[in-house]
């Protein structure tokens, strides 16, 4: 199989939707439930840099470990101080489509970086198997 670069089939940062570090839960779920997305990555507003990816399950377990009287202030807390299950694993912006594969059998997207750790932008799963499926035959 042929291998190209991934920039190919980025989705830039601009058409990606994501939240700032000091964003907080009552933000996050308002962009969640808007597109319908069960995760986002969460990038820092200061440097630009990739800080990891925040879920639904994320938010709701930060949800269930607050008071039922302390609802409002869990939902002025910082995405940056949710506790997450797990980070989706980025990948530098020279990495070839074929590193994808193993990334995206575990992750619905990979977040792309710079070599300064600034999110770029996004691989989907969807592009990642369009790419295979165009090339199979080869």
């Amino acid at each position: 199989m042929k291998t190209k670069n991934i920039m190919f089939d980025l989705t830039p940062k601009a058409e990606v939707t994501y939240l700032y570090d000091d964003d907080t839960i009552k933000e996050a779920l308002g962009k969640l439930k808007d597109k319908r997305y069960s995760s986002v990555p969460i990038v820092c507003r200061q440097t630009g840099a990739y800080m990891g990816t925040i879920t639904e399950g994320d938010i709701l377990w930060e949800l269930c470990t607050h008071k039922a009287g302390d609802f409002e202030d869990t939902c002025n807390t910082r995405v940056c101080n949710v506790k997450r299950y797990r980070d989706n694993e980025p990948v530098d912006v020279n990495t070839n489509m074929d590193d994808l594969v193993a990334k995206v059998s575990t992750q619905n997207f990979v977040p792309v970086i710079d070599s300064m750790n600034c999110f770029i932008g996004i691989i989907t799963r969807r592009a990642v198997i369009a790419y295979l499926k165009a090339h199979q035959a080869e």
